[in-house]
């Protein structure tokens, strides 16, 4: 069976790179291309795809936004998720909106063939990377409560990646640990620099351990 796919990407030279490929895969047709999630809905209302494969960073109306419309609207219609993004709120809020699959844009085509053809059998059509990130999701320990207001208006992200310099851990190797960019690791740690009045890495510790956001190493939980 051919399944007949929408591509939604607001990037022209992604956007038609992406449909060249498809072009070239077996078992897909491509049958219309969005610039944006809008013409994305429109486009499922209009010619009734198998699959749309949706960007996220998108004008007008993003990835999320037009997953969920297309899901509640026209329920026939897969979707599967094929972004740059891999970061933890990209993915739960892609999939919580109803899509099925999710590849970041290195996939290569036997991997994309291979969700859309997971998905229209009512699988997850899920990149490696993604199915280990979500197992870690499910299967890691609770984390320590925070306390319950975080002092000088730190956010629970700042709090986190503060923890995690404490630790010794460098920006890429923090950007690792959450899935998310060094360029954000980098914003976060001046925002905390600056709520906190600290100057370097040594005073952030130090701030750390004396509000008691972290705890010396070998110190008991009573």
């Amino acid at each position: 069976m051919t399944a007949r796919v929408i591509v939604a990407d607001d990037q022209a030279v992604v956007r038609e790179g992406i449909v060249m490929l498809l072009g070239l895969l077996p078992g897909i047709e491509v049958v219309g291309a969005a610039r944006d999630g809008e013409e994305a809905v429109a486009l499922v209302a209009e010619l009734a795809p198998d699959v749309v494969l949706m960007d996220l960073r998108m004008p007008r109306c993003d990835g999320v936004e037009a997953t969920r419309r297309i899901r509640a609207e026209h329920p026939g219609t897969q979707v599967v998720v094929l972004t740059t993004y891999a970061d933890d709120d990209s993915l739960f809020a892609a999939l919580r909106a109803g899509a099925r699959g999710y590849l970041t844009k290195d996939a290569g085509g036997e991997e994309i063939v291979r969700a859309v053809d997971d998905v229209l059998a009512g699988q997850a059509g899920l990149a490696p990377a993604v199915q280990r990130r979500l197992l870690e999701r499910v299967t890691a320990p609770p984390a320590e409560p925070a306390p319950a207001e975080l002092p000088d208006g730190l956010t629970a992200r700042e709090a986190e990646v503060l923890s995690l310099v404490a630790e010794g851990l460098s920006n890429k190797e923090i950007a690792q640990r959450l899935h998310i960019g060094a360029a954000t690791v980098k914003t976060h740690i001046n925002n905390l620099f600056a709520k906190t009045g600290v100057r370097d890495r040594a005073q952030a510790v130090r701030y750390a351990y004396q509000r008691g956001l972290i705890r010396p190493p070998g110190t008991s939980i009573t």
